[in-house]
């Protein structure tokens, strides 16, 4: 998978850890979370066949793969600080936020 997929994916799951865990929203992580997914969807578009790199499963298996490395810098940044990862994994359901960000990046 290409890393700037890749980075594009951490910065998108980091803004909406942030999002669940602390029950709001920012204007700023609200751009990231759309940047992110514009950038997202354009980085998985085949342009010659008109069709995606990655299906539906593949992008799913692929923010899992970078969840881990996206809860460690919402741990970070979130609560100023305040929780560790693995206190923080405990307040966020994984499962969700995957799914929240497959909703928004894949093809309608």
């Amino acid at each position: 998978m290409p890393y700037k997929l890749q980075n594009f994916m951490e910065i998108l799951l980091i803004h909406l850890i942030k999002q669940r865990a602390e029950q709001r929203t920012t204007r700023s992580w609200e751009l990231s979370i759309r940047t992110s997914c514009r950038r997202i969807q354009r980085l998985n578009k085949r342009r010659k066949t008109a069709g995606w790199l990655l299906t539906s499963a593949e992008l799913h298996e692929a923010l899992d793969e970078v969840y881990d490395d996206a809860l460690d810098r919402a741990a970070f940044e979130a609560f100023e600080g305040q929780y560790t990862t693995s206190e923080l994994a405990a307040i966020v359901h994984r499962q969700e936020i995957l799914t929240q960000a497959l909703a928004l990046i894949h093809p309608a």
